[in-house]
């Protein structure tokens, strides 16, 4: 057959149009013989299909706004125990945070099939599997920093027993059942509300649901679906020392009032299935609607807790640990982060000094720095959680932070003898408010750990014999917390904010960013009447009663105090230290 009778046999489109094909064809074999071995890496740089503001196509709009602060709010949450089971199965064998199905009633506005998922890193590290007959019966989180944090006494060096008759260093004595600070918690299980240390956060178990930190999702199930603007809610934890969650409302509408950006919030009653109600603090998520209410014009992301904010290339694929974007995403991508960590890694002190303005609005972040001193909150950016969002502004290509769960703010972490996330006081002295700010008497930290700036050992202890530091703890602190003490140097680490505190210049800027913040929130007491306002707000329920409430306002009222009043917030403070922690 020759080649004109074997053309003939073709379609007659393919032969009026075999010039192109062919050639189309040659293309493809061209293309696959000279790049088949190269890596295709895909980065967002064409506009999106969708806006942000348009993927929403079904917006709840409820009774009442969830954030109006005049009203009482309630809400409950339904779902199947298998449901349950399976979530926290995949959780505590894999580590992953499952979505589960649940009906959400909000002030009496039923949401079917959302999404719920555990939320949180530090704050589960103290969740128990209860569960009886779970594979995993009786373990902690996989999750989380600190996960050996609160709980039972860890094995004692050397594989020793404690000493005759139980005592702790220095003459204490070990508590009943061998169980540390914070093991389970009073107060609905808040997990050391009285002042006992529960790690990061309070002391969880499966058996309480209720106090669980979720995350909700109108339109993982439901495409387009938003209740009052908002695709997802987070149901925040209670903190060591606050079974109310008064103290991260507190900082929450501090940092409000001081113009800087933060999140929505409210107080609720809050039941799961049919178990008894608790109080709980509900706060707006960021998503893509949040980011587009930001001044300017910009793309929000969220610094993961996995994130070591280093350059790594400029594969941008290589920060899926480091970064989720939040908006834009189609229009935009992570590379004026990858840019600005590569500036930052090659950058001279001086050329950091310099040319740092170029990249960062480095008033507004000396404000984030100093008001996270105030506030007494060390879990930040450079935390153990890298708790923070990141904003570059897209008209002055400009990079600013948004702070992000303030629950160890205000005293918020617990530990014993009242060495509380507040320890520090505002502006780094160390306060004599209520619950104190030292070490415990007797106690000593082992060798090579610093103490948080202002605390003081008692005299005459030594640590026990063969003693270590826990895992990733790092002596002393970028003071990325308060005072510079328990900062990122505690658990974590950053860049940007270890070298903005050792320049002079910038750190002269948190310093009168510490100094404005004291004399407008503290010194003018309007600090203490704000904590009377939103403790006012708080609802008693079956988990938090109304003393427990007055004991957390105690506590944070004698963190904001200023240091004249001191004597006078220590003298208020309970005497059975149910308001201790705060420093």
């Amino acid at each position: 057959m020759t080649l004109a009778d074997l053309r003939k046999r073709l379609p007659v489109r393919l032969r009026q149009h075999w010039i192109p094909l062919t050639a189309g064809l040659a293309g493809v074999v061209v293309a696959l013989t000279v790049f088949g071995d190269v890596t295709v890496r895909p980065y967002s740089t064409s506009s999106a299909a969708v806006t942000d503001e348009e993927r929403i196509t079904q917006d709840i709009e409820g009774t009442v706004d969830l954030f109006d602060d005049a009203a009482d709010h309630e809400i409950s949450l339904s779902y199947s125990q298998d449901d349950y089971d399976r979530m926290l199965d995949t959780y505590f064998a894999e580590g992953e945070k499952e979505w589960m199905t649940a009906d959400l009633t909000v002030d009496g506005t039923t949401i079917d099939s959302v999404a719920v998922r555990l939320k949180g890193n530090s704050t589960l590290s103290s969740l128990v599997d209860d569960r009886a007959g779970s594979e995993t019966q009786g373990e902690r989180a996989p999750g989380g920093i600190g996960g050996g944090m609160g709980g039972e006494m860890p094995e004692m060096p050397g594989g020793g027993e404690m000493p005759e008759g139980g005592q702790m260093p220095g003459g204490g004595q070990m508590p009943e059942g061998g169980q540390m600070p914070g093991g389970e918690g009073e107060a609905g299980g808040a997990g050391g509300a009285a002042g006992g240390f529960a790690g990061l956060g309070s002391s969880l178990t499966t058996e309480e649901p209720e106090n669980l930190p979720l995350l909700v999702s109108f339109d993982e199930n439901q495409p387009g679906r938003a209740y009052q603007g908002m695709t997802e809610l987070s149901i925040r934890p209670a903190s060591a020392a606050s079974a109310s969650s008064l103290n991260e409302a507190v900082a929450l509408e501090l940092t409000e009032q001081s113009g800087q950006p933060t999140q929505d919030w409210s107080f609720t009653t809050y039941a799961v299935n049919d178990r008894p109600t608790t109080t709980r603090l509900v706060v707006e998520n960021p998503d893509p609607q949040y980011a587009a209410e930001l001044d300017g014009d910009g793309v929000l992301y969220k610094l993961l807790s996995t994130s070591s904010f280093t350059y790594q290339g400029d594969d941008q694929t290589e920060y899926t640990d480091d970064f989720k974007q939040v908006n834009l995403n189609g229009s935009q991508d992570l590379q004026p982060l990858v840019s600005f960590l590569e500036w930052l890694d090659g950058a001279s002190d001086e050329e950091f000094a310099e040319d740092l303005d170029q990249w960062l609005d480095v008033e507004s972040f000396a404000t984030y720095l100093g008001t996270q001193d105030v506030l007494g909150n060390f879990d930040t950016m450079s935390g153990p959680g890298r708790n923070a969002y990141l904003y570059y502004d897209l008209d002055t290509k400009l990079i600013s932070v948004v702070s992000w769960d303030l629950n160890l703010a205000l005293g918020g972490m617990s530990m014993p003898g009242g060495m509380g996330g507040g320890a520090a006081g505002p502006g780094g002295d160390a306060a004599e408010g209520a619950g104190g700010g030292g070490m415990p008497e007797g106690m000593q930290l082992p060798e090579g750990m610093e103490l948080p700036e202002g605390m003081e050992l008692p005299e005459g202890f030594e640590p026990p014999e063969g003693m270590e530091p826990p895992e990733g703890f790092e002596p002393g602190g970028d003071g990325g917390g308060p005072g510079g003490g328990m900062g990122g140097g505690m658990m974590g680490e950053n860049a940007l904010v270890t070298r903005f505190e050792e320049n002079a210049d910038f750190a002269a800027l948190i310093d009168q960013a510490v100094g404005d913040l004291t004399t407008e929130w503290i010194d003018s007491g309007k600090a203490a009447e704000l904590v009377a306002d939103v403790a006012a707000r708080v609802p008693a329920t079956d988990g938090v009663d109304q003393a427990t409430i007055d004991a957390d306002a105690e506590t944070v009222r004698g963190v904001l105090v200023a240091t004249d009043d001191a004597e006078t917030a220590d003298a208020a403070a309970p005497a059975d230290g149910s308001a201790a922690g705060n420093g």
